[in-house]
């Protein structure tokens, strides 16, 4: 069975601060749409599923197991499960994130 959701009816939740994500889980996958405050700082953390960032808007910068990477709009970045990672929102930014396998403390 297909679900169709509407992204802008989705209930905001701010879980860092200045990080509001809506989102949508499937059986193998977490999907976030977030609006970041500028100077949004996100602490260094890491978990077992894989992260692909796509930057939709502004300028985003992650920091991956000690190594920088500035993203703009229309980057993308992989992030393997387990990799050490933080970030900071260098201006307002739009981000999806999609993570697999589930991250169930999202639910």
């Amino acid at each position: 069975m297909a679900d169709q959701y509407q992204v802008a009816s989705l209930e905001p939740r701010e879980l860092v601060p200045g990080h509001h994500g809506r989102f949508i889980h499937t059986e193998h996958t977490t999907q976030v749409y977030w609006q970041i405050e500028a100077g949004a700082l996100l602490p260094e953390h890491s978990h077992p599923a894989e992260q692909i960032a796509h930057v939709l808007e502004g300028r985003y910068d992650l920091t991956v197991n000690g190594e920088l990477f500035s993203l703009t709009e229309g980057d993308v970045l992989a992030i393997p499960g387990g990799a050490v990672h933080s970030g900071v929102a260098k201006t307002e930014c739009r981000i999806i994130d999609v993570f697999s396998p589930v991250r169930e403390e999202y639910r």
